[in-house]
C-alpha cells in the first residue's frame, strides 16, 4: 500500500508539473503575441503619421553618413584643426556630465537611506520618498531642459540640472536596493551609544555599501556623458550644441561633424573601458574581502 501510495504522489506531482509547465508556456504564447500585435500596430501608426514611408526610403538610410564620410575624406587634412576646435566643447560635456552625476549621486544617497526601511529617518514617509523618486526618474532630462533653457537661457547650467534631477531618481532606487542588503547591527550598535540618525548612516552603513554607490555612479556617469551630448541639441550647450550647428549648415560642414563624432565616439569607449575597470576591481575587490 504504502508503494502504491508513493507513486501515486509521484505521478500526482509530475502531472501537476506538467500542467504548470503547459500554463507558462500558454501565458509566455499569449504575452509574446501582445507583444507582437503592439509592435506592429505602432509601427503601421508611426508610418503612417511620418512624412515619408519607411518602405520607400529604407534604401536611402546610409544616404547621409555616405555624405559624411566622403566629404571628411576629402578634407582629412582639416581633421587635426576640427579636433582642438571642438575639444573645449567636449570638456564642457564631460564637465556637464561629472557635475551632475555628483550631485545625484549625493541626492540619490540621502532618498535612498531615507527610503529604506530599517535606514528610514522618518518610517511613515517611507512611500512619501519612494514617489519622489518615481517621479523623477519619470521625467526625461530633455523635457526637463527644455523647461529650464525657457527659464534660464541656453548653456550648460539646463543640462546639468536637468541631467542631475534624473539621475538623483535613477540612483536612488539603485541605492535604496543596495541598502536592503546592509546590515544593520552597526546602525544598531551606534544609535545605542547615543549617535545622530546621520551619523548611523555615515558610519554604520556608508562603509558597507560605498564600493556598490560608486560602481552604479560609475555606470551613471557613462549615460550622462551620452545624455549631456544629446541635450546640446536643444541649446544646452557642450559637443552636442557644436554637432547640430555642424549638421544644420549641411554640405561643406560634414568634415566638422566627422570629427565630432570621432571626438564623441573615443570618449565613451575611453570612459565606458576605465569605468568598467574600476567597476571590476570594486566587484571583485569586494567579493575577495568578503571570503577572506
Amino acid at each position: 500500500m504504502a508503494e502504491i501510495s508513493g507513486a501515486h504522489s509521484i505521478g500526482s506531482v509530475r502531472d501537476e508539473y506538467l500542467a504548470l509547465t503547459r500554463r507558462k508556456r500558454l501565458y509566455s504564447g499569449m504575452l509574446l503575441a501582445v507583444f507582437v500585435a503592439l509592435m506592429a500596430s505602432g509601427f503601421m501608426l508611426a508610418d503612417d503619421r511620418n512624412a515619408g514611408g519607411f518602405w520607400d526610403g529604407w534604401t536611402r538610410v546610409l544616404d547621409f553618413p555616405r555624405v559624411v564620410v566622403v566629404e571628411a575624406s576629402e578634407k582629412v587634412f582639416e581633421l587635426p584643426g576640427h579636433l582642438v576646435t571642438f575639444f573645449p566643447a567636449l570638456i564642457e560635456t564631460i564637465n556637464i556630465a561629472a557635475v551632475s552625476t555628483l550631485i545625484g549621486a549625493l541626492g540619490g544617497m540621502i532618498l535612498s537611506m531615507l527610503s529604506t526601511r530599517g535606514l528610514a529617518r522618518w518610517p511613515a514617509m517611507i512611500p512619501v520618498f519612494r514617489r519622489i523618486m518615481d517621479v523623477m526618474r519619470a521625467v526625461p532630462e530633455i523635457v526637463i531642459a527644455l523647461v529650464l533653457i525657457f527659464v534660464l537661457g541656453g548653456g550648460p547650467v539646463p543640462a546639468m540640472i536637468a541631467i542631475a534631477f534624473h539621475t538623483t531618481g535613477a540612483l536612488g532606487k539603485l541605492f535604496s536596493e543596495v541598502n536592503e542588503n546592509a546590515s544593520l547591527k552597526p546602525v544598531e550598535g551606534l544609535a545605542s551609544v547615543g549617535a545622530s540618525w546621520t551619523q548611523q548612516m555615515t558610519l554604520g552603513v556608508v562603509p558597507q555599501v560605498a564600493p556598490n554607490y560608486l560602481s552604479y555612479a560609475l555606470l551613471r556617469f557613462e549615460i550622462n556623458i551620452r545624455a549631456s551630448a544629446i541635450l546640446g541639441f536643444v541649446g544646452a550647450g557642450g559637443i552636442g550644441y557644436e554637432l547640430k550647428n555642424a549638421m544644420s549648415w549641411g554640405q561643406g560642414k560634414y568634415d566638422e561633424s566627422a570629427a565630432i563624432f570621432l571626438l564623441l565616439f573615443a570618449t565613451i569607449v575611453t570612459f565606458d573601458q576605465l569605468s568598467s575597470v574600476v567597476r571590476d576591481r570594486l566587484t571583485h575587490g569586494r567579493k575577495s574581502e568578503m571570503l577572506a
